[in-house]
C-alpha cells in the first residue's frame, strides 16, 4: 500500500472528529504550570490563541485557567466538535501557516499536537509576527512511553503492520530541530510523565482516530485492532488499560 501523503493525514481527522473527541487523552495539570512558568507569565488574562485547536481538548484547560483564548482549526469536522464543546469560546478557521491575527496581538500562541502540521519555514516567522514582545509559543505532545514494555510491544506490532517507524513519528515534532530547522527560536524544554486508566474499548477507539489508521484500508484497520484487542486482553485481563504518556513542551519567548 502506498504511503499517505502528509496532506492526507493532516486533513484525516475531519472524518472521525467524534470520535478523536471523546476518546483522545487530554492533559495533566502540570502541563499548564509548566507553561507559565517557561513563558515567564500566568495563563489568567493572558490573549491566548490555541492554533490546530481539533475538538478544543487544550482549549478547555487553557480557558479554564482563565486565558482570553481563541481557538483556530482548518477542519469542518474538528471545529464541529469543537463547537459543540465550547459553544461560548470563539473558534477562527485558520492555520499556523497562515495565522488569522494582527501583529504583535498575542500574549501566547500554543499548539497542542499539532505543529508538525505546519511548515516551520511559514510558521515561525508567522509565531513572531504575532506575539507581542515577550509573548511565548508553546508546543507539546503527549506520545507514548515506549520504556513501558506493553508500550513498547504494541508500538511494534504497530510499526510491523503500518510499515511506520514508530521512533521516527515520535520525534516529528518533538525535537527542536524539527521544530524550527533554521535555529530561529530558543526553546526550553520540559517532560512530564502521566497516565490515565481507561477501558479497552476507548484505549482502542483513542488508537484508531490517529492519522496513521484513519488513512489506511477499513479491513486493515479493524483487522488490527481486533487483534490488539487479544494482546491487550492478555495484558490487562480486567479489561482496564494504564496508557502512559510522555509529555514533550517547547516554549520559546519572543524578544522583549
Amino acid at each position: 500500500m502506498t504511503a499517505p501523503t502528509r496532506s492526507a493525514r493532516a486533513h484525516s481527522f475531519n472524518a472521525a472528529a467524534a470520535q478523536y473527541a471523546a476518546n483522545r487523552p487530554s492533559y495533566p495539570p502540570a502541563l499548564l504550570d509548566a507553561v507559565e512558568e517557561l513563558a515567564g507569565r500566568p495563563l489568567k488574562g493572558a490573549r491566548v490563541a490555541d492554533v490546530g485547536a481539533g475538538t478544543g481538548l487544550a482549549t478547555a484547560l487553557l480557558h479554564a485557567r482563565g486565558a482570553d483564548v481563541i481557538a483556530v482549526e482548518p477542519g469542518t469536522g474538528m471545529a464541529t466538535e469543537f463547537r459543540r464543546a465550547l459553544p461560548g469560546v470563539p473558534l477562527v478557521r485558520g492555520d499556523g501557516n497562515h495565522l488569522p491575527f494582527a501583529p504583535a496581538s498575542l500574549d501566547l500562541l500554543t499548539y497542542a499536537q499539532s505543529w508538525h502540521w505546519t511548515d516551520p519555514a511559514r510558521s515561525v516567522p508567522e509565531a513572531l509576527r504575532v506575539l507581542r514582545p515577550g509573548g511565548a509559543l508553546a508546543l507539546w505532545w503527549n506520545t507514548g512511553a515506549l520504556d513501558v514494555s506493553w508500550i513498547a510491544e504494541a508500538a511494534a506490532r504497530q510499526a510491523r503492520h503500518f510499515d511506520v517507524d514508530v521512533e521516527a513519528e515520535k520525534k516529528l515534532g518533538t525535537h527542536v530541530g524539527v521544530a524550527d530547522p533554521e535555529g530561529r527560536l530558543v526553546f526550553a524544554h520540559r517532560h512530564l510523565r502521566w497516565s490515565r486508566r481507561v477501558p479497552v474499548d476507548t484505549h482502542l477507539a483513542n488508537l484508531g482516530s490517529h492519522s496513521i489508521f484513519l488513512t489506511d484500508t477499513e479491513q486493515r484497520r479493524t483487522g488490527f485492532l481486533a487483534e490488539e484487542r487479544r494482546h491487550l486482553l492478555r495484558v490487562f485481563p480486567d479489561g482496564i488499560v494504564e496508557e502512559t504518556y510522555d509529555l514533550d513542551l517547547l516554549v520559546a519567548r519572543a524578544a522583549a
